[in-house]
């Protein structure tokens, strides 16, 4: 630590004290995905008799917050996230978690701008400070640094088994910006690098490894597509491919090691895998660790479509719920349950439009199991509850196991034509029908 260890020692507390810091009414700020802080959640809930109205907002967590636990009647605490978890999902369907929208790209300018919920405490979890009196945010950079310049008191967590994070910009912190310090040591949370895959989901992915050319930066997310995508890509003669995602998975590592990606025809970021955030199998974090392969970035820049379309033929690959015959998709709610948000799906695929040779895909499979019953994925239109991630103006490539409809630019007929030839053959008749009523035209025009 050299010439800040005193200053550290000064700042330092256990979670108890630290968390003093909040006050009744206020909003405090955890840290995003795998950078949850554990000691500092576990110390505020047991304030939950001093305090009232405290708002929580944290990010994707990957555990379920204590103060929800500790306050399942929200008599104190009322907690928000920017991005549904699977633990999040759950306790939002017990009416015990609240989605705050946006696009992910666009949220530390919603910080900024967040006159009726500032943050007013940030409690982040870090790495050990450096010799420099730095502190890394490792695999979350995302919006940590503007939520720390927002808050009135920031209180890091650190945790010595957070991998340390290049950048990039906005990756660290410094001491002289830290208000109290918390040591705690928790394993860092894993997460599933290996899905069950289906045939039809095989299929979608066969079908978008033909769209992949040499040279083609590549962008997609979470879950078994992405990981069935890497695996595809590392049996091909695929060459010079570059990462720009705002996550950074498990599936890139093999690519980058077998030297399929390279990032050489970047135009940014030249030979490094940009990301803003990763979470993963603990080989991930390994590999992150002081690794000058990778950079990381804040939201606002891997996320900004002027920033992702300054690179060549960027692919991005994102996933949908469902999509009506308007062609607009929604991406986070099944009705009225919201199972994720709107992430950076819309950012990707206007950054992927403006890109030269770019391709957007938004990937699903044509049907679901719903109640133990079959049904598609395409529908006539959306119940009611359904969010619309993306409006039909954005919608690019849809992708199907049955193929591909590019319904950019075309009438909504021929919209409607594109996705039912695309869907299950056991509900197009039903969605032809659907769409006569709706006053959509379909193939049975004599004009087309």
């Amino acid at each position: 630590m050299g010439t800040y260890s005193d200053l550290y020692s000064s700042k330092l507390r256990t979670a108890d004290e630290a968390v003093k810091a909040v006050q009744s009414n206020q909003w405090v700020w955890y840290g995003h995905f795998s950078m949850g802080p554990r000691a500092l959640d576990q110390a505020l809930a047991r304030r939950r008799d001093e305090l009232t109205g405290v708002n929580v907002k944290g990010v994707c967590l990957l555990y379920e917050p204590e103060i929800v636990k500790a306050d399942p009647e929200q008599k104190t605490f009322l907690y928000h996230s920017g991005h549904m978890s699977g633990h999040e999902r759950h306790l939002g369907d017990h009416d015990l978690a609240y989605y705050i929208p946006g696009n992910y790209g666009q949220c530390p300018e919603n910080t900024r701008r967040a006159n009726m919920y500032p943050p007013k405490v940030a409690m982040i979890m870090t790495t050990p400070m450096n010799e420099y009196g730095y502190f890394n945010f490792g695999p979350a950079c995302s919006y940590a640094k503007t939520i720390c310049d927002m808050a009135d008191v920031v209180i890091l967590e650190v945790n010595p088994k957070v991998p340390w994070c290049l950048g990039g910009e906005q990756e660290s912190i410094h001491i002289s910006q830290v208000d109290y310090i918390v040591e705690h040591e928790t394993p860092m949370p894993v997460f599933p690098s290996e899905f069950p895959v289906s045939d039809a989901e095989k299929k979608i992915a066969s079908i978008l490894i033909e769209q992949i050319e040499d040279g083609a930066t590549l962008q997609f997310g979470i879950g078994a597509m992405p990981s069935m995508i890497g695996k595809m890509i590392a049996d091909t003669d695929l060459k010079n491919l570059g990462i720009h995602s705002e996550m950074m998975a498990d599936c890139f590592i093999d690519l980058a090691e077998k030297g399929i990606v390279n990032g050489e025809k970047k135009n940014i970021d030249k030979g490094k895998i940009t990301y803003t955030f990763a979470i993963g199998s603990q080989r991930l974090y390994d590999y992150m660790n002081y690794n000058p392969r990778l950079a990381t970035y804040p939201v606002d820049i891997t996320n900004n479509p002027d920033v992702i379309a300054q690179n060549d033929k960027v692919i991005a690959i994102n996933n949908a719920v469902e999509i009506d015959l308007y062609s607009q998709i929604n991406s986070e709610s099944s009705g009225f349950r919201n199972i994720s948000g709107t992430g950076g799906q819309l950012d990707f695929t206007i950054g992927a439009l403006k890109s030269k040779g770019g391709k957007p895909f938004i990937c699903l499979t044509s049907t679901k199991m719903q109640k133990g019953k079959m049904v598609s994925r395409i529908v006539p239109y959306f119940s009611p509850g359904a969010i619309v991630t993306m409006p039909r103006t954005y919608a690019p490539y849809i992708v199907t196991e049955y193929g591909i409809a590019n319904v950019m630019g075309k009438s909504t007929y021929r919209r409607a034509e594109l996705l039912i030839d695309i869907a299950h053959p056991d509900f197009r008749d039903d969605l032809i029908k659907a769409a006569q009523e709706q006053h959509i035209w379909t193939r049975t025009n004599k004009i087309v």
